[in-house]
């Protein structure tokens, strides 16, 4: 599943940023290895309760925010 790049496409599943592991956080668009560790990190001390949270996450902008949130649910 997923492109070439292993990124996530339109039609495929959503992804638990509750749940994902670092792998399943790396086929987001402009998440890397850095960042799925901060958003597990952050979602350990305390869950997500939306997609919009995850802005609290070092290095996710708004940018990064709407081409993510198609793809995510929490």
């Amino acid at each position: 599943a997923g492109g070439a790049n292993g990124k996530i496409q339109p039609g495929d599943a959503p992804i638990n940023v509750n749940a994902a592991t670092a792998e399943q956080l790396m086929r987001l668009p402009g998440i890397g290895p850095v960042t799925a560790q901060k958003i597990i990190e952050a979602r350990a001390e305390k869950p997500f309760r939306s997609v919009a949270d995850l802005d609290r996450v070092k290095g996710i902008g708004p940018k990064t925010l709407d081409k993510i949130r198609p793809f995510v649910v929490v």
